[in-house]
């Protein structure tokens, strides 16, 4: 039992959690916190310039150590803000906590200066949401954050902070550090999936999502590769085992490959492991539908909830993804050349080829990427068409290789970036956005730059909300309205901000630019100059308007 402020107090239980850094945008609601973190250089504190962007970093940030990233930020206006981060958070499973100052105790209900019930605002978006009214309480508290984001399915937790309570002198004793509680698989459920399996002349494996991690990328791909068993990434889940994987065939999602669709409906037996099956990776609940007449759906998850909730399982397996796929190892069958098969045809699809009259591709920029970068390079996006080029030609080298909402919320990749940076100053990180998604977070290279991050970013500029436009024209042919953009000189404006920057026009200068960029340190960006047109790898714009229509 010591007596501390509750500033200090907090602070003391973020260091025995391990915290090691935390983003923010500073509020007088928190400046006991802010002085305690004075006298605390074992945490890095990054002062971002928006709110959203410090909560997209805390999110990135969880994802990438497995245990919550954290963000401070203030109330009212920072709070709502921040909520895009802890709803990103909560689609993804991704640990993560935010502490938001609020108003003194004694003015609560008075709707105080920026109070918000913050408990309720935040509810429907995260696993829990409270607030502290007794600094002596603290301890308890963080360590029920800590176990609530990441046991189960993990996710993001919100705890509100009285600004008078930290100022509060208590005696409290700590609570020691949590780590997420092992979640094994019973050996009836493995006996059943082994049965399944053996009669199954179709499976299909699905992955990646809730609690996966190195350990279970390691052992699901080599079972793979020894059964032959297809291995599919779920929406925005292509890094959950390193795409030269043997039976790797690619991801579901936006624009997939239309063999691994036909596969997936022909298959007999799905193994779901991690993913939630949600509208992104099942196309509206249609490739795969919660009945899913004709096919078995083994279905794993931590979280038990989640079992049964939208499909029906012929299993239902609550288990903690490192654990299922160790005691997936040992699950024997038949040698299978389904795996093979898929492998080709996610290696024809994934190869770029030239795309005629078009002055920028980004396919081939993306194969120059690819020449160019580590295989680990870490690819962190937002939301939008320019996207796609990456998911489908990007081969991924593993977990925390990609980083990209499935919540599909704009403005995330830059921050994310920042974080992998931060994170491992000497891994090679590449953000990408469209021209309408920068400018969502753009003055965050202010931040990148403020605390040392070295990255690649590259602008996608077709001067539209690409993907809306796309919309329009598929749904109102030749009606646009609200979807054009007049974007400043994103070079000039990166340069502005302290950042080596180029444009870049031309398929053909785009690997020289991507060189010398590579040979500048800190942060680089390239602003490339494409045709709205070009709304896809697959298609265009004056396609979609003119397809017949039923």
């Amino acid at each position: 039992m010591t007596q501390r402020t509750g500033g200090r107090l907090l602070v003391d239980q973020l260091l025995i959690q391990g915290c090691e850094r935390i983003f923010t945008v500073p509020g007088e609601s928190f400046l006991a916190v802010l002085d305690a973190l004075h006298d605390t250089p074992a945490i890095d504190l990054v002062t971002c310039r928006q709110e959203g962007g410090a909560a997209f970093m805390a999110c990135a940030d969880g994802t990438l150590t497995h245990r919550p990233g954290i963000a401070f930020v203030t109330r009212g206006p920072g709070a709502t803000n921040a909520s895009i981060g802890v709803h990103v958070a909560m689609q993804d499973s991704q640990a993560m906590i935010l502490f938001v100052g609020d108003v003194d105790r004694a003015t609560r209900d008075r709707e105080a200066f920026q109070e918000v019930d913050f408990a309720a605002m935040f509810a429907p978006l995260c696993k829990w949401a409270a607030r502290i009214d007794d600094a002596a309480r603290i301890p308890e508290y963080v360590a029920r954050a800590y176990a609530v984001a990441m046991n189960g399915r993990p996710g993001p937790v919100v705890l509100a902070l009285p600004e008078d309570m930290l100022l509060d002198t208590v005696d409290a004793l700590d609570r020691p550090r949590i780590t997420r509680t092992p979640q094994g698989c019973d050996e009836g459920a493995m006996a059943h999936l082994a049965d399944l399996l053996a009669t199954a002349e179709r499976p299909v494996a699905i992955v990646g999502g809730a609690g996966w991690d190195g350990v279970a990328a390691q052992d699901l791909a080599a079972w793979a590769d020894r059964t032959g068993v297809p291995v599919v990434a779920a929406f925005r889940r292509q890094d959950a085992v390193p795409n030269d994987c043997p039976a790797y065939a690619g991801n579901l999602g936006y624009g997939p490959n239309p063999a691994l669709l036909a596969r997936i409906r022909a298959a007999d037996l799905l193994l779901v492991a991690g993913p939630r099956l949600g509208e992104a990776t099942t196309d509206g609940y249609t490739l795969i539908t919660p009945d899913h007449p004709g096919q078995r759906l083994v279905h794993v998850h931590p979280d038990p909830d989640e079992l049964g909730s939208t499909y029906r399982t012929d299993l239902a397996i609550c288990a903690g993804m490192a654990e299922f796929a160790e005691a997936l190892v040992a699950v024997d069958g038949p040698p299978r050349a389904g795996g093979e098969e898929a492998r080709r045809d996610y290696l024809a699809w994934s190869t770029p080829a030239p795309r005629d009259g078009v002055t920028l591709d980004l396919g081939q920029c993306v194969a120059a990427m690819r020449a160019a970068l580590p295989a680990d390079t870490v690819i962190c996006n937002g939301a939008g068409n320019y996207s796609g080029w990456w998911h489908r030609y990007w081969r991924y080298a593993g977990p925390g290789t990609q980083l990209a909402p499935t919540a599909g919320a704009m403005g995330y990749g830059l921050p994310a970036a920042i974080a992998a940076s931060l994170r491992d100053p000497a891994r090679s990180v590449v953000a990408l956005a469209g021209d309408g998604c920068f400018l969502m977070n753009g003055q965050e290279l202010a931040t990148a730059v403020q605390h040392g991050a070295s990255l690649i970013v590259l602008v996608i500029d077709n001067g539209a909300y690409g993907t809306i436009r796309m919309h329009q024209e598929r749904e109102f042919p030749g009606r646009v309205a609200g979807t054009r953009l007049a974007n400043p000189d994103f070079a000039a404006l990166a340069r502005a901000y302290g950042c080596w920057a180029e444009r870049v026009e031309r398929t053909e200068d785009f690997a020289a630019a991507l060189g010398r960029a590579q040979a500048m340190s800190g942060v680089r960006l390239l602003h490339l100059v494409t045709d709205v047109e070009i709304t896809t790898p697959a298609t265009t714009l004056s396609a979609i308007a003119t397809r017949p229509r039923a």
